[in-house]
């Protein structure tokens, strides 16, 4: 099995994630593909491969060297699941050969253009795996596994190749931002790791940015309106307030690069009860904190406000993962090393900072050093997802690349 017809298999099996949830993992479709995944290692010879019953699994490629030093243990990461955003059911692939630099139609009415997705071009002339335009596709992060899956057995069959133990896992509950929580890092084993998680052909990705989220909770009073004067608070209103106290240019579709932003994500409101859900995220820690700092004080200014008409206003933040730069910055060797493999497998590296989370963030600050890699799908979580084969194929050359360059 190549590694094309390795993800085109793998897209057939529906494993997105479910936010709401309480379970681990958030949907039991994700299991189906799981144990199918670790039938498959067992099948390609791997070694020590188990899944626990949170559907996390592990499996080792056993060292080939005969020296007695042997070299670190290293691995290799990727999730299963994939983005609520989008449907993940019933996945139709379909491959454009030798792309042309023209406008792709994945069905009726429905179009990939390079006029609206220029990255399209940067690929002119190789093999595109595209949707239908109904669903994602589930390169994010099928391509990963397929990668990394697909590395292991070239390493096998080709024992000239030396390297030392190489450990895999597979997550699920990634795009829901817990894939890490029930990973077993002791478990694993590995002195570092990389997820292959990464967008585009080059990128690598060492900075995430520092996140919380943030709940505003507007308890109003409810009058009738008839006889409202005077007494009413229309937590609605409060919560437009809130809106307008915000500042106007830090959100998402006003930011890039380095900046960070407040997004809000959800809202509930009537007259009696508002709820509005943000996230929070800046690059730099420092910025993070008065970022934080800024939504309880403007709560606390409006719960000032209305309190002796006895409405409420509450805000609680919650951490959910950093920047991990300040985890990798002390072993630069890590990266180092996969910029080098990429340049041995003739890829430009693209290093750029995640403008969002990753698996390893959460996994670098529990001691697993864990840069992101590129998986090679681009326009993740909607219908326009695609990856170039060729993408795939250097991805896991960069694998091979890493394994057998920690040997020498």
């Amino acid at each position: 099995m190549n590694i094309t017809e390795r993800f085109l298999h793998y897209t057939q099996f529906d494993t997105q994630s479910a936010e709401e949830s309480q379970t681990v993992p958030s949907t039991a479709k994700q299991l189906v593909f799981a144990k199918y995944l670790k039938e498959e290692l067992e099948r390609e010879g791997l070694a020590e491969v188990e899944m626990d019953d949170k559907g996390y699994i592990y499996a080792t490629l056993p060292s080939n060297l005969d020296s007695e030093n042997e070299p670190p243990t290293i691995g290799f990461i990727s999730h299963y699941d994939t983005s609520p955003d989008c449907s993940g059911a019933d996945i139709k692939p379909r491959i454009v050969a030798n792309y042309d630099g023209g406008a792709i139609t994945l069905s009726e009415g429905i179009v990939l253009s390079p006029k609206t997705f220029p990255e399209l071009l940067r690929h002119t002339g190789e093999d595109l795996i595209v949707t239908d335009g109904h669903t994602l596709l589930g390169a994010d992060d099928k391509a990963g596994i397929a990668e990394i899956v697909q590395a292991m057995v070239y390493l096998k069959e080709h024992p000239e190749l030396k390297h030392g133990r190489i450990r895999v896992a597979f997550n699920p509950d990634e795009e829901i931002g817990m894939g890490a929580h029930h990973f077993d890092v002791e478990r694993f084993g590995c002195q570092w790791a990389y997820t292959m998680d990464g967008g585009d052909v080059g990128e690598l990705e060492y900075e995430n940015f520092n996140a919380a989220s943030a709940k505003i909770t507007i308890k109003g009073v409810s009058v009738h309106p008839g006889y409202a004067k005077g007494k009413m608070v229309n937590a609605s209103l409060v919560a437009a307030e809130f809106l307008q106290m915000m500042p106007a240019g830090e959100r998402p579709e006003t930011t890039e690069g380095y900046e960070g932003f407040y997004h809000i994500t959800g809202m509930t409101t009537s007259t009696e009860q508002a709820r509005l859900s943000f996230i929070i995220r800046d690059h730099d820690r420092e910025k993070f904190e008065n970022r934080k700092r800024l939504m309880t004080r403007l709560a606390d200014e409006l719960n000032e406000q209305y309190a002796a008409k006895g409405a409420t206003v509450e805000c609680e933040v919650k951490d959910q993962y950093y920047n991990m730069k300040e985890m990798i910055d002390p072993q630069r060797h890590v990266v180092d090393l996969a910029l080098r493999a990429m340049e041995e497998a003739g890829v430009t590296p693209k290093v750029r900072p995640i403008r969002g989370g990753t698996d390893g963030a959460q996994l670098s600050f529990r001691g697993l050093p864990c840069p992101n890699i590129f998986a090679g799908g681009i326009n993740f979580h909607g219908p326009f997802e695609f990856v170039p084969i060729q993408s795939m194929e250097k991805a896991m050359q960069v694998v091979v690349n890493i394994c057998t360059m920690v040997a020498k």
